[in-house]
């Protein structure tokens, strides 16, 4: 009894290189810490989703939206943008600031750790060269691994944040990232002034535009664009991975050196 328990214990990997669930595909890739601590300083929260942590970026960019409007950081920015420092200086809440700081500098900071420790799980991953799934069936959907096109991600998320996610299957990422860009659209009145722009009202479309809530689309534009993109790449990546580890094990190919390569 004893061995067979300790058999199966063993037939479990110690660190998996990917999870399929029928709300995406979760897997470890090595990144860049600069790259990942530059989008957390962009926007707290999305230097956690490269590190596909979820639940803390959603709670740190909550913690943006709702810190940054009680400080009018985003308005203070906009004054110093335009050299009218004293009105910058008037409209800021310095009650909020600090603890904004704090946390923003910890965001950066952590996003930056935790790319350096992943990078490493990711390597011993890679050694112990865990089977991948590359298909599950599950009652609420059918996921599975297969070739994508990175520039079909970012042009899906070019046009509206959050497709590019729904397109590497990430849906509850997706929709994350689509209602919050509805919210900030509809704050912002970006679509109206648009539609003025496009009239050659020019005065009425800058007049109704709301800057604190503008300043935060291109971030987010910007980051769904980055996300979906290099998803879709290690997806690839991850789906030729499966490919040999299956062509390996059906043809006797033991050599796992050029798995990964």
């Amino acid at each position: 009894m004893i061995l067979n328990r300790r058999k199966r214990e063993s037939s479990v990997p110690r660190r998996p290189l990917s999870h399929l669930s029928q709300y995406g595909v979760t897997h470890l890739y090595r990144k860049n810490p600069l790259m990942v601590a530059w989008w957390s300083a962009a926007f707290p929260g999305f230097g956690h989703f490269l590190l596909n942590q979820y639940a803390r970026a959603c709670l740190l960019t909550l913690w943006e939206l709702f810190i940054n409007s009680f400080a009018h950081i985003n308005e203070a920015m906009l004054y110093s943008f335009c050299g009218d420092f004293k009105m910058a200086k008037a409209i800021i809440n310095p009650q909020w600031v600090f603890a904004y700081m704090l946390i923003y500098l910890f965001s950066i900071w952590d996003s930056y750790r935790s790319t350096v420790e992943a990078n490493k799980l990711c390597e011993l991953a890679e050694m112990e060269n865990a089977r991948i799934d590359g298909f599950i069936i599950r009652p609420l959907g059918i996921q599975y691994l297969e070739k994508k096109s990175p520039l079909s991600a970012a042009f899906s998320s070019f046009f509206f944040p959050g497709l590019g996610q729904l397109y590497n299957h990430r849906f509850g990422l997706a929709f994350y990232a689509m209602f919050s860009y509805c919210i900030y659209i509809g704050l912002s009145h970006a679509h109206e002034a648009v539609i003025m722009m496009m009239h050659g009202r020019i005065r009425e479309s800058t007049a109704i535009l709301h800057p604190h809530w503008l300043l935060f689309m291109p971030s987010i534009l910007g980051g769904s664009i980055y996300h979906a993109y290099i998803s879709a790449v290690e997806h690839n990546r991850l789906f030729r991975i499966e490919q040999r580890q299956f062509l390996a094990e059906r043809y006797g190919f033991t050599d796992s050196s050029t798995i990964f390569h």
